[in-house]
């Protein structure tokens, strides 16, 4: 019981040989955690098109419930850039604000429980499947698209359009019939983000790692609005948000609203498990510690599910968060319990005084987070990297904008995919020759083919996949080999049959049996072996016409080439030099 207790829930696992450095070091980290969880839950829900209490509902419970379970030591859950785009599209089918406060926290409870049947399925490893140009795409897409609607708070313009309209329609609207720039607005946007890349220099110009460069533009920004009276001149602030903790509740839900939410659900679960194993196997590669998959997968879907009860709205793996309370020295998986505890502490005490933070200053933040957002670098690397990566950033990133954001995921995984299969199943078919010293290599130019003995070899994946490949090979084999007496197909390199795969073998082999040309199969691998037997093909073939692979320093290759050769040596004096060549290299 206490063994499998430790397994599933990784913080108590950390808590043997716990020392009282390790608590220094994860409580610093922590409250370093928090000081930035602060601004960016709050800045995240706005993101969402919620209020601003709910990021922090969700930079305490999530938090401190992903990193109970977490597999790796430093990841940090709550709410997050990319997430909260998906849940702002994900909300635009509802309409007042209390109906998209229910929706945002039963979207959680439906994530979470999406992410807990693929845990159940032992579903979360087939991540590594695919396509990290998936990644690089939605990142660059949902970048620009929170650039893109945070303008309207960054320049004061009214917002408009319908809910349901499509939001570059909506966006287009709002910049067109928005009204004049609000001046007073711009200037404390700007002044957010002249702020945060001002503190980022001088923290890296000193070294000051722990600057808490966003909480301090925050409170700087509220504290100036409160001051010099802004609110009365227009620009708009946070409100009020409530000094106390998330307490238990459970959203409401009609049929309606859970079909409505469903597929949105299904493509945030999706993607949420890709942010965080991304994140917590890049922390990994660093800290050289082992991941679980399928526990980090029940992390995120445990503190997903969580949250829904406790008015959380969706999230995942955070990448500034998480690199920060790294940076911070962070040990183990308490750093986050801290965090979210902090973050808890400081709600409590200065939630009175966050009514005066600039709804500008935020959007500031957030166009400063999206640049940051974006890896420069990797979308460079992916655009030239190969037409294949090119095609699949470019499509998920448009389509970002163009569909939703939610939806982009499952376009790029689709996309990569349709993509990826007919690249698996390019079978490649050579053809060897047999020197008159007995020497085996692949046909040149030169080379003059036997007449009687025609040797090929096959390489890839046999699957459905690769049939229209694999056929198209049989046949220049069946084209090549007429007056030939046998022929030898080198099978070593084929693998993952299946019957797609083996239904063209078979046929092959009863063409060339009705034309009476001898078919020898060499180096069969022990599944393709196994898989010709259970399907009968292998019945077309007699013991001597079968050499499956041994691990022995000579080939079955080179005895089905020793065997074939020899048994046309009567015929042709050509191959009976070659079959004594080749007894001769076989020992």
């Amino acid at each position: 019981m206490t063994a499998a207790l430790f397994r599933y829930v990784p913080a108590l696992d950390s808590l043997r040989g716990y020392r009282l450095a390790d608590l220094r070091a994860d409580t610093l980290a922590g409250l370093t955690v928090a000081a930035v969880a602060v601004p960016q839950a709050m800045a995240y829900a706005m993101v969402a098109g919620l209020p601003p209490q709910y990021g922090l509902y969700t930079a305490i419970v999530m938090t401190a419930v992903g990193a109970v379970l977490d597999s790796s030591k430093q990841l940090i859950n709550g709410p997050t850039n990319a997430i909260s785009i998906a849940v702002l599209s994900a909300l635009s089918v509802v309409q007042s604000p209390d109906e998209k406060v229910n929706a945002a926290i039963l979207l959680a409870l439906l994530v979470g429980s999406f992410q807990l049947v693929i845990t159940l399925l032992r579903l979360g490893d087939l991540t590594r499947y695919i396509s990290h140009s998936v990644i690089v795409g939605f990142t660059a897409g949902a970048g620009s698209l929170l650039v893109l609607d945070q303008i309207k708070n960054l320049f004061g313009f009214a917002p408009q359009g319908d809910v349901h309209d499509h939001f570059l329609s909506r966006w287009f609207a709002t910049l067109t019939q928005g009204g004049p720039i609000h001046l007073p607005t711009l200037m404390v946007g700007l002044g957010a983000i002249a702020g945060v890349l001002g503190l980022r220099a001088l923290k890296k110009r000193l070294g000051w790692v722990l600057l808490p460069e966003l909480l301090l533009v925050v409170v700087g920004a509220a504290a100036v609005t409160g001051l010099l009276g802004l609110a009365d001149l227009g620009v708009k602030i946070v409100g009020h948000i409530p000094a106390e903790l998330p307490r238990p509740s459970l959203p409401h839900a009609d049929e309606q609203l859970l079909r409505s939410l469903s597929g949105s659900a299904l493509a945030i679960a999706t993607l949420g498990l890709l942010e965080a194993v991304a994140m917590a196997k890049a922390i990994a590669a660093q800290t050289r510690q082992k991941l679980d998959i399928n526990q980090q997968c029940l992390s995120e879907g445990l503190a997903n599910f969580t949250g829904g009860f406790f008015q959380c709205i969706p999230g995942s793996g955070s990448l500034t968060r998480s690199a920060i309370n790294q940076q911070a020295g962070a040990r183990t998986q308490w750093s986050g319990v801290i965090s979210a505890a902090a973050v808890a502490g400081i709600m409590l005490a200065f939630a009175p005084y966050a009514r005066f933070i600039p709804r500008a200053a935020l959007a500031g933040i957030l166009i400063v987070s999206a640049f940051r957002m974006v890896d420069w670098g990797a979308l460079r690397f992916h655009w030239r990297a190969t037409r294949f990566d090119k095609v699949i950033v470019g499509v998920t990133a448009l389509s970002a904008v163009a569909i939703s954001v939610e939806f982009c995921v499952l376009i790029g995984v689709f996309l990569s995919f349709l993509l990826a299969v007919p690249r698996a199943g390019r079978m490649s078919l050579t053809e060897f020759v047999v020197s008159d010293d007995g020497i085996v290599h692949e046909r040149l130019p030169e080379d003059q083919p036997c007449g009687a003995v025609r040797v090929y070899g096959l390489d890839g994946e046999m699957f459905f996949g690769s049939v229209a490949s694999l056929e198209r090979h049989l046949e220049e084999i069946e084209a090549a080999a007429e007056g030939a007496q046998q022929v030898v197909l080198r099978m070593k390199r084929v693998r993952n049959p299946d019957a797609s795969g083996l239904h063209q073998l078979d046929h092959f082999l009863h063409r060339m049996a009705a034309k009476g040309i001898r078919v020898t199969l060499a180096g069969v691998r022990r599944d393709l072996h196994h898989a010709l037997l259970s399907t009968e093909t292998a019945s077309q073939l007699a013991a001597d016409q079968l050499f499956v692979e041994q691990p022995q320093r000579f080939t079955s290759a080179m005895q089905a080439l020793r065997q074939v050769y020899a048994a046309s040596a009567g015929h042709c004096s050509a191959c009976a030099q070659r079959a004594t060549a080749l007894a001769a290299r076989g020992g």
